[in-house]
């Protein structure tokens, strides 16, 4: 069978979009149902390479968004966010037709579009950080990895060249700020999708490594479930529901690196997920699972009292069945499950409304919003709130960087949205505050460059050196040698170290120049 005859089995109706969230409301069946039909008349005549109508890529990205649980506002975006891309519609139609809110979400997505990534890996956090400025609300965010979660699923049609581009970016940018917002379903899925176009050879090695231990897996699972039902039903704990999950590629990847290619010694390629209603409940399962089964030394974690840094919250122990075989057990409650497999976007939608969380689109600063969530008092405690937004920081965070970010004081002078980003002509990444002028670039990217700039081009074109910079300006810098700082520039540059360093020089010099 082809990719195309396959492709003609899949459904694109407007019911596919709604039987992947059966708790939208007639209101928002009706706003997904104008969208839907402006989108395919305003695509009407566009295909992708693969041959397909255009349009089935936006419901695609409207079905991602369902499944994610995503309200009719969102939804709506996902199947317009191309429309003023493509010329297919303006951005007054939009705001005339479905509003204000879905205008908004709609341009975000189209800012986002138009950052480029530039392959560099030392510059991947800066363009992380990037994202989440440019975007300004995280439901923008979330479109963006629906409609990239799509285009994942048709690379086939594409340029090697391009395949790997995007793949990489995904990878490296999508994959990891999922992550970081906590929503693994996204995350495992990005990640699956496009690490078998950046490292096929690896990913044929991690398939077959899956393959082959899936049906041993598989067989000491239904057993060891089949037992442990028995003594939760015997210790009276009768609410409880088991699942279980096989490791990401990309997560399991990290682990054989780590093992040193010694499969055998990974225990949590599949585990075993017991779900209870509450925390009481949880240490309760897991006195009962040790008490009645051998637990490995070293390999019990509780990641509830100490969460993970994305706000994971579960209990991990490794046990050994008795039929020969070893599993890893994750034990968390309904609302842990949820966080743990949709994090920040839990708490948006219908998953917020049962919840009894709210939502407040008007306000510009997704941070402020998070922040908003987790402070209902029937919902997260003090001490819980404090380790949510561990993620947050954990996003301002470069793993490849031992240099901490300066999270609380960045966070204080609101750095998402008081904050522009630049770019060098070979694409690194510069992030500034806003009122910061070619010379604050100079300095940020070296001390010897800020002291002997003469010039600067922005955009290809010679500006002053009191220039404000601008989100996505491209800075090219002349320097001459033997130059020193202008005392003049501490009258307009806005940076501390730049500040610092230009009257750091003078003071230095100060014996031997006049001023």
């Amino acid at each position: 069978m082809t990719a195309s005859n396959d492709k003609k089995k899949k459904d694109f109706s407007l019911e596919s979009i709604f039987n992947l969230n059966l708790e939208l409301t007639k209101k928002d069946r009706e706003i997904i149902k104008k969208a839907y039909l402006f989108a395919k008349s305003k695509h009407e005549g566009q295909v992708r390479q693969s041959g397909d109508p255009y349009f089935y890529h936006l419901v695609a990205t409207a079905q991602n968004l369902s499944n994610l649980g995503m309200d009719g506002i969102v939804i709506s975006a996902g199947l317009l966010h191309d429309s003023i891309e493509d010329g297919a519609a303006t951005r007054e139609e939009i705001e005339k037709v479905f509003g204000v809110e879905i205008l908004f979400l709609v341009e975000g997505v189209t800012k986002l579009g138009h950052i480029k990534y530039r392959g560099m890996r030392r510059h991947n956090e800066s363009l992380r950080k990037l994202f989440v400025a440019t975007s300004q609300d995280i439901r923008v965010l979330i479109i963006k990895f629906a409609d990239r979660l799509h285009n994942l699923t048709t690379l086939d049609f594409l340029p090697r060249e391009k395949q790997i581009r995007i793949a990489t970016e995904s990878l490296e940018i999508y994959t990891q700020l999922a992550y970081r917002l906590g929503i693994t379903t996204l995350s495992k899925a990005l990640g699956d999708l496009s690490f078998k176009y950046v490292f096929p050879e690896k990913y044929r090695k991690i398939r077959n490594i899956l393959k082959e231990r899936s049906k041993e897996n598989k067989r000491n699972l239904e057993q060891v479930s089949r037992s442990i039902t028995k003594k939760l039903v015997a210790a009276k704990i009768k609410k409880f529901k088991l699942t279980s999950r096989t490791k990401a590629i990309v997560s399991l990847y990290k682990k054989l690196i780590k093992k040193k290619w010694h499969a055998e010694n990974v225990y949590d390629i599949i585990a075993l997920r017991i779900i209870v209603p509450t925390v009481g409940d949880c240490y309760k399962v897991l006195g009962v699972i040790h008490k009645n089964f051998k637990p490995m030394a070293g390999r019990i974690k509780d990641y509830i009292a100490l969460p993970k840094p994305n706000g994971y919250q579960s209990i991990h122990t490794t046990i050994f069945t008795g039929h020969g075989g070893v599993v890893e057990v994750q034990i968390r409650t309904d609302k842990m499950h949820a966080e743990a497999e949709y994090g920040a976007a839990s708490h948006l939608g219908y998953k917020a409304k049962q919840m009894g969380l709210k939502y407040n689109s008007q306000d510009s600063d997704w941070v402020s919003k998070v922040f908003r969530v987790f402070s209902k008092k029937q919902e997260v405690g003090k001490d819980d709130k404090k380790n949510k937004i561990k993620w947050i920081q954990e996003l301002a965070e470069h793993s490849d960087n031992p240099e901490a970010f300066d999270f609380e004081t960045r966070l204080k002078d609101d750095f998402f949205s008081d904050r522009i980003f630049a770019f060098t002509p070979i694409g690194d990444v510069i992030d500034l505050p806003v009122g910061s002028t070619p010379v604050d670039f100079a300095y940020y990217v070296h001390s010897s460059l800020g002291d002997t700039i003469v010039g600067a081009k922005i955009n290809g074109i010679f500006k002053s050196l009191d220039t404000e910079l601008r989100n996505g300006d491209v800075v090219e810098l002349e320097s001459r040698k033997n130059e020193s700082p202008n005392l003049k520039w501490l009258d307009f540059v806005k940076t501390n170290t730049a500040r610092r360093k230009i009257k750091a020089y003078w003071e230095k010099h100060k014996q031997d120049k006049k001023y």
